[in-house]
């Protein structure tokens, strides 16, 4: 049974965020433990970008950025999934070059240690080559780059429809099964 770890950076697009934690409440039979860890930026920007503090009210553990004692911050507990979203360039940065200074990067060096999945959903544009340079770094090293890019398919009508084209594409880099994920070119009627 899966344990994931998610962290949440101060990169605009706390929608990405939100969603994704509206999308583990409707999966919870796929995991074990889930735990998430917040930048403070992340918080500030939540709250600015969607003009509410809801992140609080999820019903997961939620854990201090320098907290170094929490399961996830050793390979012994056997977390085999972390998906950083929204992932600013800086924390990617971190991660890249080993640079365990803080709990999400802690956990996400672990996860390429451990030769488990870890899922950058970065958000930036545009990519400068230490940005290029550094997501190549992070695929060698076993994780994976998932650009926080909508797909239109689907026809969002709204701004979590559109989000959630990126947060589904997470999770099935993940392995869970979604039920309401878009497929192209497949039937729904």
């Amino acid at each position: 049974m899966n344990k994931v770890v998610i962290a949440i950076t101060g990169a605009s697009g706390s929608i990405y965020a939100k969603v994704l934690l509206d999308s583990f409440l409707q999966i919870q039979d796929q995991f074990m433990d889930l735990g998430i860890v917040m930048s403070d930026n992340a918080k500030g920007v939540w709250q600015y970008e969607l003009g509410e503090a809801s992140y609080k009210k999820y019903p997961f553990p939620f854990y201090k950025k320098n907290n170094f004692y929490v399961p996830f911050a050793s390979g012994s507990a056997q977390y085999n999934i972390m998906i950083v979203c929204p992932c600013s360039m800086g924390t990617m940065s971190r991660i890249a070059h080993g640079i365990s200074n803080d709990l999400i990067t802690r956990a996400a060096d672990v996860m390429l240690k451990e030769r488990r999945k870890l899922i950058l959903v970065i958000r930036d544009t545009p990519y400068s080559l230490i940005h290029i340079n550094n997501m190549k770094i992070i695929t060698e090293a076993g994780g994976i780059i998932c650009p926080a890019t909508p797909s239109f398919y689907s026809k969002p009508q709204n701004f979590e429809e559109l989000a959630a084209t990126v947060v589904h594409r997470a999770l099935d880099l993940a392995g869970f099964q979604f039920p309401k994920s878009y497929r192209w070119k497949e039937d729904k009627s």
